[in-house]
C-alpha cells in the first residue's frame, strides 16, 4: 500500500495534503452538495438552505445529529456511509419534517485506505440522492493510528415540518403501526461480523424512510391535526426501547399483538441460536407509529404501496389502563410485560 493511498496525520493538518484529499475524496464524490446560495463546493465554516418555492412561515425546522462507529465498516444491504445519512434523515422524519440538508464530519484514522474513504463517501452520495437531501457542508480530521481502530461519521440535518410529530402523543385507541420487519440490520450485521453462517440471507434494513412516509404525514384529520399522533424510529434497544419510550412518555398503556408483529423466520431463528430478543435488535430502516384508529387502514395501505412498507402491519392499540407499561399478548392469550431493554445486546451496529 503506497503512501498516497492511505490517509496521513497531513491529511488533518490543514494545509494543500488535506485540501486535496478533500477536493478529490470527499468533494470528488459528492454530486448533491448545494441547497442555497453557500454550498459545500465553497468549503465556507457553513452552508446557507433556500427554502422551496411551497414552504410558508408556519413551517417549523427541525434539527438532529448522530455520530456512527459501526464495525465492520460494511456489511449485508449497507455501510457506514448509508447508515449515517438514513439515520440522520429518519431521525428528521419521525418528528414530522421533510429532510432538506445534511453536514458530514468525519475523523479518520491515520493508514486508513483512501479507495475504502471514497467508497464510504459515494454510498452516502447515492444515498442522499435517494432520499432527496443535500450534503452542504463539513469537516475532516485525522488522528494517529492507535487512538482509532477505523473511521467516524458524524452528520447533522435540517428539516422543516408543516406540524411536528412527537413520540409522545399517544392517546388511548391510538393503533400502532410497525413499517417493516423487525431485527434484520442488528442481526445480519452480527452475522456477517462474527461469521455465523445460518445458511439464509442475512440483509440490513437500513433505507431512507422520507418518502414511504410522505403521503401519510399529509392525512390530516378535519381540524388540521396529524392522522399520526406520534412516531419513532426503532434502532438501539429495537422495538423495545422505542415503544416503552413511547408509552411512559405519553403516560397511557400498549398492548402488543404478538402474532401480528412481522419478523423474518430467518431472524427468529438467528435470535433463538444465539440467545437474543429480537425486539430488543436495532433496526435502521423501520418506524413505530400512532395513528387516530379511523386512519389506520389508509396509512397502513399507503405503507404497502411502497417498497419499503410491503411488510407494514397494525400490531396493537393504545389503551387508558396500564400506564406506562407494554404488555405482550401471546398466541395463546396471555399477557406479559415488554420491559425496556437494560443495556444494548449487539455493540457498534448504528
Amino acid at each position: 500500500m503506497t503512501k498516497k493511498n492511505i490517509i496521513t496525520m497531513e491529511h488533518g493538518a490543514g494545509g494543500q495534503v488535506m485540501q486535496g484529499l478533500i477536493s478529490k475524496s470527499i468533494l470528488g464524490n459528492i454530486s448533491n452538495r448545494s441547497a442555497g446560495t453557500v454550498g459545500l463546493d465553497d468549503l465556507d465554516d457553513g452552508a446557507t438552505i433556500a427554502l422551496p418555492a411551497d414552504f410558508n412561515s408556519s413551517y417549523e425546522i427541525v434539527i438532529t445529529t448522530d455520530s456512527h462507529v459501526v464495525k465492520p465498516l460494511f456489511f449485508p444491504g449497507g455501510d457506514i456511509g448509508k447508515l449515517a445519512v438514513c439515520g440522520t434523515v429518519n431521525d428528521l422524519t419521525v418528528m414530522g419534517a421533510r429532510p432538506v440538508a445534511l453536514t458530514c464530519a468525519i475523523v479518520v484514522s491515520e493508514g486508513f485506505e483512501r479507495e475504502i474513504l471514497e467508497e464510504i463517501i459515494q454510498s452516502m452520495d447515492l444515498t442522499a440522492k435517494e432520499a432527496r437531501v443535500a450534503i452542504v457542508t463539513g469537516d475532516t480530521k485525522t488522528i494517529p493510528r492507535n487512538e482509532l481502530d477505523s473511521i467516524i461519521i458524524n452528520t447533522s440535518g435540517i428539516g422543516f415540518a408543516p406540524r411536528i410529530i412527537r413520540d409522545n402523543g399517544l392517546s388511548p385507541e391510538d393503533m400502532i403501526i410497525l413499517t417493516g420487519t423487525i431485527g434484520d440490520h442488528g442481526i445480519s450485521l452480527l452475522s456477517h461480523r462474527e461469521g455465523f453462517n445460518f445458511n439464509t440471507k442475512l440483509e440490513s434494513d437500513v433505507s431512507p424512510l422520507n418518502d414511504l412516509l410522505e403521503k401519510s404525514l399529509q392525512i390530516t384529520t378535519h381540524d388540521g391535526r396529524s392522522a399520526i399522533t406520534a412516531m419513532k424510529d426503532p434502532t438501539r434497544g429495537g422495538l423495545s426501547a422505542s415503544i416503552n419510550e413511547m408509552t411512559q412518555k405519553s403516560n397511557v398503556g400498549v398492548i402488543l399483538e404478538e402474532e401480528d408483529i412481522p419478523i423474518k423466520s430467518a431472524v427468529r431463528s438467528a435470535c433463538e441460536m444465539l440467545g437474543l430478543d429480537p425486539y430488543e435488535i436495532a433496526n435502521e430502516g423501520k418506524a413505530i407509529m400512532g395513528v387516530r384508529p379511523e386512519y389506520a387502514d389508509e396509512v397502513l395501505e399507503l405503507l404497502h404501496s411502497h417498497k419499503y412498507g410491503k411488510d407494514a402491519a397494525i400490531i396493537g392499540k393504545v389503551v387508558a389502563e396500564h400506564q406506562g407499561k407494554v404488555l405482550l399478548r401471546t398466541p395463546i392469550g396471555s399477557l406479559r410485560q415488554l420491559n425496556m431493554p437494560v443495556g444494548d445486546p449487539i455493540p457498534r451496529v448504528c
